[in-house]
């Protein structure tokens, strides 16, 4: 782990998508947390000591997905799929899929494995099988505001974790979509999909992957406007001074009521995945924030732990 001193920064940012807004000061305490994502070897291990079970292992039930096709209540999460061409950019289950018997193990589906790809991150996790591992671990998720702090890497208000430019003297600084989304990915580095923890430079704390490979969990509910800001939940009341250690720890606002799943809270996702497009999902940032519901797996979703000071 990393140890990060504690200290204010400005989170948020106004420019691209309006749930990252607005900007805000936000101090935070000394916290330690993982300077790369949970790999598949470290999952791996945590499974064989503990015999957990992933919750994409677990067939859901009608009594708790009502609306759903029965056909569909079995063991599963959901899967990236590219298009064959050019398609309109408004409906994303064009390209995901629920694909029974894909999980932690088999990230794409029972034909695919894992295998050769100890040192990516471990994806397909749900927000209850990132809690447990840090559970195991003697840790903790970080929250939205620690998780911000830390990727900022000491570069207040920059809109990258490493500054300005996107691409400084021509380098890719992170592992997102390269080509035209969601039908050609020419590959970052060439990898297609997840890369080596590490693979790309550390942010100024010497912290790896902080934005794009995979999106990571936070402890957070999410809040339209996020911790920090005046609004339900939020405990960041300080005397004098920027909040302190802001968190959204009421579900209240988190839920998407009028679309399917509406009773299953939300947490806030953090740092874009290797499947942010500049064209659709410029997310591969700091700032950027997604609400995903908390039984939801998926292909490009992983998480990385953290923990208070001895």
């Amino acid at each position: 782990m990393t140890a990060i001193e504690g200290g204010t920064a400005a989170i948020g940012c106004e420019r691209f998508y309006p749930e990252e807004g607005p900007v805000r000061d936000v101090a935070v305490d000394s916290f330690l947390i993982d300077t790369r994502p949970v790999t598949v070897g470290e999952f791996d291990r945590f499974v064989r000591e503990s015999g957990y079970v992933t919750v994409a292992e677990i067939a859901p039930t009608a009594e708790e997905y009502p609306d759903a096709d029965p056909a569909l209540l079995v063991p599963g999460s959901l899967v990236f799929q590219p298009s064959r061409g050019p398609i309109p950019l408004h409906d994303p289950s064009a390209w995901w899929a629920w694909v029974p018997g894909a999980q932690w193990r088999h990230p794409r589906g029972p034909g695919s494995s894992v295998a050769g790809m100890r040192d990516h991150p471990v994806t397909q996790v749900a927000y209850p099988d990132a809690v447990a591992y840090a559970e195991w671990a003697g840790k903790r998720l970080p929250s939205e505001a620690e998780w911000e702090f830390a990727a900022r890497g000491g570069l207040d208000g920059k809109i990258f974790s490493w500054g300005d430019e996107e691409r400084p003297n021509g380098a890719l600084m992170a592992n997102h979509w390269q080509g035209a989304f969601p039908w050609r990915n020419d590959g970052a580095k060439g990898w297609r999909g997840t890369s080596p923890v590490g693979s790309f430079p550390p942010n100024g704390f010497g912290l790896y992957d902080m934005t794009g490979n995979t999106w990571e969990w936070t402890s957070d509910f999410f809040s339209p406007r996020g911790a920090g800001v005046p609004g339900p939940g939020a405990e960041q009341k300080s005397c004098c001074g920027p909040p302190r250690n802001p968190r959204v720890e009421s579900p209240d606002s988190s839920y998407d009521f009028g679309n399917p799943g509406a009773n299953i809270p939300r947490r806030v996702l953090k740092g874009g995945s290797h499947m942010c497009a500049p064209e659709y999902c410029l997310r591969y940032r700091p700032a950027a924030r997604h609400p995903e519901a908390i039984d939801t797996a998926t292909s490009h979703i992983g998480f990385r732990c953290a923990a208070d000071p001895a």
